[in-house]
């Protein structure tokens, strides 16, 4: 098999498991890494046993480099994604794909001119918890999905992070930082969305910081930290999504889809396994469900994976930055449904990912 050259720019905490999962993928092969740091990036190489490490510029000019797996902070997303596609490269986003609707648009249409690709995170989608979900949906365990709930809700982040003040900037908060995860795993399951409702609030216009090192640090909050909306999808089901940083705590499973003639229990959508539970009409009890799929476990860098497969193959991939650029732009559409104070039709859609293949072996994916 010949294996497609894989770089990655921005070797933060994010990038270990990036460099783990695609150092064991059966058609990448992760040849580069850079950062602007030349310290960091050294340090990753050897770690994992990477052949070179670079700069930035380096790893840009470098012709048999062909997908750039972008892992920068997310204003820099849109800039670095640029010059990648200039580069005549592919581009594999962390989440969230831009900042802006208009950097995301901006991306889709040089990827176009250029013929490459852009790919975005999350691929938590594509483990083995959320396929076995798509799985009892397109095998009408559930019936016709009618509903939806999600909740990602906790209290902030400032006790436990060691520099939590960009959670709550613009860009940030509880639906920039979390809600990929929830709108990626949704519309896996039901398919794109049509219009949005929602209501915002900041709740403490001031945090304190209590984790090491930045401890009695206090932080303007310049983003809404209590996001509640509804999503008519496409297909006509409707969701209720809650995410936020302001609750200390709550019953509430992260994700439910409801059918007509059954629900399911979807595990949390920031990992790749988790229980799936299915309760059909007259049953008295919930029944787990044995996963169906591979990838149980931490594999992020698996939708660059694909995206190289798909690539070689001609078929689209899954997390592709159409699916990206949609969820962006309904995480925006929450706030703008708030501020205005009317529902928000989306501009964009996207293609409802195909489910991944069973029976997987640790490594390999579809061709």
């Amino acid at each position: 098999m010949k294996k497609t050259k894989v770089g990655i720019i921005g070797c933060g905490n994010i990038s270990s498991i990036y460099c783990k999962i695609l150092k064991k993928m059966e058609n990448v092969d992760l040849a580069v890494v850079a950062d602007l740091l030349p310290a960091r990036a050294k340090d990753r190489a050897k770690e994992f046993g990477i052949a070179r490490a670079a700069t930035v510029a380096q790893l840009l000019a470098d012709r048999d480099v062909k997908i750039v797996v972008n892992l920068t902070i997310p204003k820099a997303h849109a800039s670095v994604a640029l010059q990648a596609l200039q580069a005549g490269k592919s581009v594999y986003n962390e989440k969230p794909l831009t900042v802006t609707r208009a950097d995301a648009a901006a991306l889709l249409k040089l990827a176009a001119k250029q013929k490459v690709r852009v790919g975005g995170a999350p691929d938590t989608f594509l483990g083995a918890g959320i396929q076995t979900c798509r799985k009892l949906i397109d095998d009408g365990w559930i019936g016709t999905p009618v509903a939806a709930t999600a909740f990602m809700m906790c209290r902030g982040h400032e006790s436990w992070h060691p520099d939590p003040d960009f959670y709550y900037q613009t860009g940030g908060g509880p639906m920039f930082d979390m809600g990929p995860y929830y709108l990626t795993a949704l519309i896996n399951l039901i398919g794109p969305i049509r219009r949005i409702s929602g209501s915002a609030r900041v709740t403490f216009p001031e945090r304190l910081i209590t984790s090491q090192p930045k401890s009695g640090t206090i932080i303007k909050v310049n983003t809404p930290t209590h996001i509640a909306g509804v999503m008519d999808f496409q297909n006509g089901a409707i969701g209720t999504i809650v995410t936020s940083f302001d609750v200390c705590a709550h019953t509430h499973s992260c994700i439910e889809i409801y059918g007509t003639s059954g629900s399911i229990l979807v595990p949390d959508p920031n990992g790749f396994g988790g229980e799936v539970k299915v309760k059909r009409h007259g049953a008295k009890e919930w029944t787990l469900v044995p996963h169906t799929h591979s990838y149980p476990e931490n594999s992020r860098g698996l939708g660059v994976a694909d995206m190289a497969a798909a690539i070689a193959s001609g078929r689209p991939h899954r997390a592709s930055g159409e699916l990206a650029a949609h969820v962006l732009d309904a995480m925006q559409a929450f706030l703008d449904a708030s501020n205005t104070g009317t529902a928000v039709t989306l501009a964009t859609t996207c293609a409802q990912p195909a489910p991944m293949p069973m029976n997987l072996r640790d490594g390999e994916v579809e061709a």
